[in-house]
């Protein structure tokens, strides 16, 4: 499935394809943790990690309910502006954009996967 397949009348570059790959190749443990409590549909709907949306990479992205999820490591204490920009650009899309703490998947992931089902819920 092409990307314009998930994202109707985006260009992404070649460039941007291999970063993907690469965050993908090499995640965080907070998002291998999460990632395999996502992938095959365990929640009931289909994620893609590390997706391009407006030539940004989310980190876990739901086509069928428009839920984006971000997990934030320190890096983000120092780009929140950058953050924010994002969030805003990507929720004029319609999406809905979910942030959660590295430490939050590590340490309560339990906790992490209730807020994450409720947002389901909500957008189903």
């Amino acid at each position: 499935m092409s990307t314009k397949d998930i994202i109707p009348g985006q260009h992404v570059t070649r460039e941007k394809l291999q970063r993907a790959r690469e965050l993908r190749r090499d995640m965080t443990p907070a998002e291998k943790i999460l990632w395999q409590e996502l992938r095959g549909n365990k929640l009931g709907v289909h994620f893609r990690r590390q997706q391009i949306i407006a030539g940004f990479i989310v980190d876990f992205y739901c086509h069928n309910t428009s839920l984006v999820i971000e997990i934030d490591g320190d890096i983000h204490k120092a780009q929140q502006d950058y953050d924010g920009e994002r969030d805003q650009t990507l929720q004029k899309m319609g999406l809905k954009i979910i942030r959660i703490e590295n430490s939050d998947v590590l340490k309560n992931l339990p906790h992490v996967l209730n807020q994450i089902h409720k947002l389901l819920e909500e957008k189903s």
